[in-house]
């Protein structure tokens, strides 16, 4: 797998250049700052990048709205956010479309060195490493609405999205006719009152209801 790190701390961007590479991993870039994030992904198209949140200049939102840049010009490199702080709106940003390639761990609660390069991997293969903390946060003023309300099939589909899954790729899985999957998602919105008109913002607060149970 071929990586870029973007942290501001050299002594933490030095560790986690050191980690991957223990794993086999391939360092292909490491920067400080979120614009050269972009170069640097633009330049070598890694399978994955891992950047903090806050960054040079003003040391607020560059690393994650870098990220959601990236998700946005380079849909099939995996972004796995590893900071100390949880940047609610552009979390919902970076997870607006799906769930697919996107990690958001939290620095000071990573288990171990082991658990972190298998978030990373995972994200890189197509999956979801999302920090419960970082889903809690993200649903701290949504209302509590229970999945029970779901029928079996329902919860089968919203597994799937939660797996960064979209309509057509559920529906193969599943068995079932697109449209079918459609009609099952407009249920979900539904039970759960999700009642935004952006369907891929209700898509990713499903989702969240999801990981957070």
């Amino acid at each position: 797998m071929r990586v870029v790190i973007a942290d501001d701390s050299v002594l933490i961007r030095a560790g986690v250049v050191r980690v991957l590479e223990l794993a086999g991993h391939d360092v292909v870039g490491e920067t400080g700052d979120g614009t050269t994030l972009l170069t640097a992904v633009d330049e070598h198209r890694p399978d994955a990048v891992v950047v903090d949140v806050r960054m040079p200049p003003t040391f607020k939102d560059e690393g994650i709205t870098a990220a959601v840049e990236i998700r946005r010009r380079w849909p099939d490199t995996a972004v796995l956010v590893l900071s100390q702080f949880v940047e609610e709106r552009y979390a919902t940003d970076l997870l607006a479309h799906d769930t697919a390639r996107i990690g958001y761990l939290l620095k000071d609660r990573v288990a171990d060195i082991d658990s972190f390069i298998e978030a990373l991997e995972r994200v890189a293969a197509g999956g979801t490493a999302l920090d419960p903390e970082v889903v809690a946060q993200l649903l701290v003023r949504r209302p509590a609405d229970p999945l029970d309300r779901l029928t079996p099939r329902e919860h089968d589909v919203l597994a799937q999205m939660a797996e960064g899954r979209a309509n057509a790729a559920i529906a193969a899985r599943l068995l079932v006719s697109e449209s079918a999957v459609g009609k099952h998602i407009n249920n979900i919105f539904m039970k759960l009152d999700l009642q935004s008109d952006d369907v891929g913002h209700r898509r990713v607060l499903a989702v969240l209801r999801y990981l957070a149970a």
